[in-house]
């Protein structure tokens, strides 16, 4: 390629980007597929772009866990040598989700520039006010974003000059588009009362900090985090878990009475009471009142007897110890 028609390429995108303007436009053009972003798939969805064709993208599941999505396009290595020759083009608010083929289309655009000189070229276009995407050497962050409700957007590829080769013509470019996804995870509590005692008040704290409303999931920083539940008529508990980033973790909370429990331990053939009421051991632990108690156990004309005082919301194992005292003598 000579200089001089060089430099007309380069005037002649110069005065396209100027005459384009961030209004509605409507235009025609071949659409070769439509892209669902989801965050159930973070590695993306390709296919193949011609030069005078176009993508659609639209959001799929998760979208609270993205912070924009990424548009790549990979050239044929023939690209070289043919830059400046083509423009892309990024449109939101579109008045259609357009099927494949031949569509006129309404959108506004956000993005129009030159396609780079290079084999690999990729866009990110937050979909959240507060992104924190940047632009760098290798990744071209949209100075506006599209929000979820400007979405289906369209990703187009358009020339920019007169009397193109069969070669350009023919050029075929991978097209993948995919969610750029936080660093987030959520958590949904799902309470479970016990029978006898249900609806009662407790606080959940995640690290920290009071959760509001447990209907609602919270968002939070993937890794470890810790729960702490309180309350007068449950027991407390404190335990940790771990969110995945784009994932909901399910936490269930099965809150417990907070009545002290006994655990009896002992002989098959001993005759086991708790405040002078007989209990037995299939009967299983036995809820108590907090206070003063008194435990026996009878084996045959063998009496013992044990008092002691129980806390709230803790777990007593009572057991009869029957030991072998050995004494050397000489």
């Amino acid at each position: 390629m000579d200089l001089r028609m060089k430099s007309i390429r380069v005037v002649v995108i110069v005065l396209l980007f100027l005459t384009l303007r961030a209004e509605a436009e409507t235009f025609r053009t071949l659409v070769s597929g439509n892209a669902e972003v989801s965050a159930d798939n973070p590695g993306g969805i390709s296919f193949r772009l011609g030069i005078n064709s176009a993508a659609a993208v639209s959001l799929g599941a998760g979208i609270r866990f993205f912070r924009g999505i990424e548009l790549e396009l990979s050239a044929p290595q023939l690209w070289l040598e043919h830059r400046d020759s083509l423009a892309v083009a990024i449109y939101t608010d579109l008045d259609q989700l357009p099927a494949a083929g031949i569509a006129d289309i309404e959108g506004r655009r956000i993005v129009f520039e030159p396609l780079p000189g290079k084999l690999q070229t990729v866009y990110q276009i937050p979909v959240r006010p507060a992104h924190g995407l940047r632009t760098t050497p290798y990744v071209t962050v949209s100075t506006e974003a599209a929000l979820p409700s400007s979405f289906p957007i369209l990703f187009r590829l358009m020339p920019v000059i007169k009397g193109m080769s069969e070669e350009l013509e023919t050029m075929v470019f991978q097209f993948t588009a995919r969610p750029v996804l936080s660093d987030e995870g959520a958590v949904k509590l799902s309470p479970q009362f016990p029978k006898q005692l249900p609806e009662k008040p407790f606080t959940v704290l995640i690290d920290d900090m009071p959760v509001e409303n447990l209907a609602e999931e919270r968002l939070l920083k993937e890794g470890e985090h810790h729960l702490v539940i309180l309350s007068d008529d449950y027991r407390n508990e404190s335990r940790r878990f771990v969110v995945e980033r784009a994932r909901v973790l399910d936490l269930s909370i099965v809150l417990k009475d907070s009545s002290p429990l006994i655990v009896f331990e002992g002989p098959a053939n001993a005759a086991i009471f708790w405040d002078n009421v007989r209990v037995t051991r299939e009967s299983g632990p036995i809820s108590t009142a907090p206070g003063v108690h008194e435990a026996k156990f009878q084996v045959g004309d063998y009496t013992v007897i044990k008092t002691l005082s129980v806390e709230r919301g803790k777990t007593y194992r009572v057991a009869l110890a029957v030991d072998i005292n050995v004494q050397e003598s000489d």
